[in-house]
Parts: C-alpha cells; sequence; structure tokens
C-alpha cells in the first residue's frame, strides 16, 4: 500500500489550495479514504472522509463549509479542496485508508501572510 499526498505550500489567508493523495497497491475503489492533518504539538485531527463510492462525506467542525473532498475511483486518488484558508490550518495534512495502518509522508500547508 502506497500513498502519495502532494498540492501543500505556502498561502495567504483567505486563499486556496488543492491536495491531492495518489493511491496504490490495494483496490482503492472499495475502501473509504481520510483526510487527516497535524500542526506542531498537537494531535493528529481527522479534517474529513469519504466513502468508497464517493457519495457520503464528514468533515470536521472546524472545516466544514471550507473543505471538500473528493475522489476519482478511476484514477486511484482523493482530493482535498480547501477554501477560505485561515492561519489555524497550518499543519502537515496526511491521507489515509480507512481500516488500513498506511501513511504517506504528508503534504505541509502553511496559512500565512
Amino acid at each position: 500500500v502506497q500513498l502519495v499526498e502532494s498540492g501543500g505550500g505556502l498561502v495567504q489567508p483567505g486563499g486556496s489550495l488543492r491536495l491531492s493523495c495518489a493511491a496504490s497497491g490495494f483496490a482503492f475503489s472499495s475502501y473509504a479514504m481520510r483526510w487527516f492533518r497535524q500542526a506542531p504539538r498537537k494531535e493528529r485531527e481527522l479534517v474529513a472522509r469519504i466513502s468508497s463510492s464517493g457519495t457520503t462525506t464528514y468533515y470536521g467542525d472546524s472545516v466544514e463549509g471550507r473543505f471538500t473532498v473528493s475522489r476519482d475511483n478511476t484514477k486511484n486518488a482523493t482530493y482535498l479542496q480547501m477554501n477560505s484558508l485561515r492561519p489555524g490550518d497550518t499543519a502537515v495534512y496526511y491521507c489515509n485508508v480507512l481500516g488500513l495502518d498506511c501513511w504517506g509522508q504528508g503534504t505541509q500547508v502553511t496559512v500565512s501572510s
């Protein structure tokens, strides 16, 4: 199982970023996927979850209404569209397969003016 996150970077408050997670080594379309983030000195936080078919999503309270999770089962990829970014969104973002203990290297998102 391999997960590779990309798309992070430095963005000003109010800006947007789109993260991608490329998955391989398992039956991607059979698994729900999750996005987590971890800021320095904080616990890892669940940001969003999407069902295997993409029809059901869940968002953490801190990102509800600003972030959108999606997936493309033909490309074995999941995405996190992040809008109206705030300094509090600064963290390393990871994707994860629900039910498998596998993590990518993460992608750094920094929101700062």
